[in-house]
């Protein structure tokens, strides 16, 4: 872990949101001090901050020093509002290109997807509050600085970017193995999103049945599923070939 990317104990952790640093996710113990974290909480939900209130072992794990109940991950990068940049590029695209991630928890995969996405014309990469990656230094590095040439947006929940893209006349496509329909059947001209889920539990079933159409990579081996951030840039790299033909 990059010890550049987060921060430990009650007054730095303060000092942090006080100076308004963007804070990705804040780790609080549970059942804490809470005449020492209060002002903490009160200042990260003002805020809009990921708090995720864990066991003693979870901090322990962030980090082996005098944590005082709180760790805060600082991020490199400032997130930008859902509905500002969608407008923003619908302005100027005629078929924009969004990736949508269902919590991918692997924060070295989280970095290969933003360097691809980058690379393939991705126009922004919309990701959850809870439940994912924190932006680290190790995502930064393995994006190859990608992460900063590409507007990432944070929202409370998948389902209402998805409605709101929907909403917007995009349509929202996931990749899935369970559909029979492969990704060279699928038409990704038009304006789109693409919905790429958890290293272990793929998309969520309740953002399954929202989407307009689930597509998936054909698999001619004996191994039932790809590394997510490969099967990203597949289904991008599809994208692209179908755009320049």
């Amino acid at each position: 872990m990059n010890k550049e990317s987060f921060i430990f104990g009650i007054y730095p952790v303060l000092e942090a949101l006080q100076s308004n640093k963007q804070i990705d996710k804040l780790f609080v113990l549970q059942g804490g001090d809470r005449t020492k974290l209060d002002l903490i909480l009160k200042l990260a939900e003002s805020q809009n901050v990921t708090i995720n209130m864990v066991p003693l072992e979870k901090l322990e794990k962030l980090t082996r020093s005098n944590h005082q109940g709180v760790v805060a991950f600082v991020s490199p990068i400032t997130f930008q509002p859902l509905e500002n940049i969608i407008e923003s590029i619908l302005a100027i695209k005629e078929n924009p290109l969004f990736l949508i991630l269902d919590q991918i928890t692997d924060v070295r995969n989280f970095g290969a997807i933003i360097r691809t996405a980058e690379c393939t014309g991705v126009d922004a990469i919309i990701i959850q509050k809870k439940g994912g990656a924190p932006v680290s230094g190790d995502t930064v590095k393995t994006s190859a600085g990608a992460i900063f040439n590409i507007p990432i947006c944070k929202v409370d929940h998948i389902k209402d970017a998805i409605f709101y893209l929907q909403g917007s006349g995009i349509k929202v496509i996931g990749a899935t193995e369970k559909t029979e329909k492969s990704i060279y059947q699928s038409d990704l001209t038009g304006p789109l999103a693409v919905v790429m889920g958890s290293e272990e539990k793929g998309i969520a079933k309740s953002v399954l049945t929202l989407l307009d159409e689930l597509t998936a990579l054909p698999l001619m081996g004996q191994i039932n599923s790809l590394n997510v951030s490969v099967a990203c840039g597949a289904i991008l790299y599809e994208v692209v070939r179908q755009r320049l033909s």
